[in-house]
């Protein structure tokens, strides 16, 4: 805390006159950070041309991204690493957002016709979200961190070849 309030030129007290506890500090600095990454992921897959190449982005984008704010800062791994074991409202809420942005990938995609149609559009986008999800959660994208180059391309490439006509 001392370090957050000095980096902001604020005094502690200042700082806990605005939050009911540390755990609440915590919270907004992990909701803004999640929503940095899902503010990058957006805007890369919005920028894809087809379906199948935005959910290349998807994966691609959300590990980078993720790689890049859980661990260019200890700090912020320990809240995000925290936040998850602990299942904040702000994680739950990204969680939920990411899985409404493979849905909608996967729906555009089911409407051009690049994708199939059989799969309950709730099975595929879970699964889908699931194979994702290692590689958005910090402790978990820890222990990945060796795959973390390769993997968004095969992990991408297999969810394409499932969605396929």
């Amino acid at each position: 805390m001392s370090d957050l309030a000095k980096a902001i030129g604020f005094s502690k007290a200042y700082i806990y006159k605005f939050f009911e506890s540390k755990q609440a500090i915590g919270e907004m600095i992990c909701a803004n950070c999640l929503h940095e990454i899902e503010t990058e992921v957006i805007a890369s897959v919005a920028a894809a041309p087809t379906p199948p190449e935005k959910l290349r982005r998807l994966f691609k984008s959300a590990v980078e991204a993720s790689l890049r704010l859980f661990f260019e800062d200890r700090k912020l791994y320990e809240i995000a690493s925290s936040a998850a074991t602990q299942r904040w409202d702000s994680v739950t809420t990204y969680e939920e957002r990411m899985q409404v942005l493979v849905r909608k990938v996967i729906q555009e995609g089911r409407l051009s016709g690049d994708f199939e149609r059989k799969t309950p559009l709730d099975e595929a986008t879970l699964s889908i979200y699931l194979v994702l999800r290692p590689y958005l959660h910090p402790l978990l994208l820890s222990y990945s961190f060796d795959y973390t180059e390769g993997a968004p391309g095969h992990l991408a490439s297999l969810a394409l070849r499932s969605l396929a006509p």
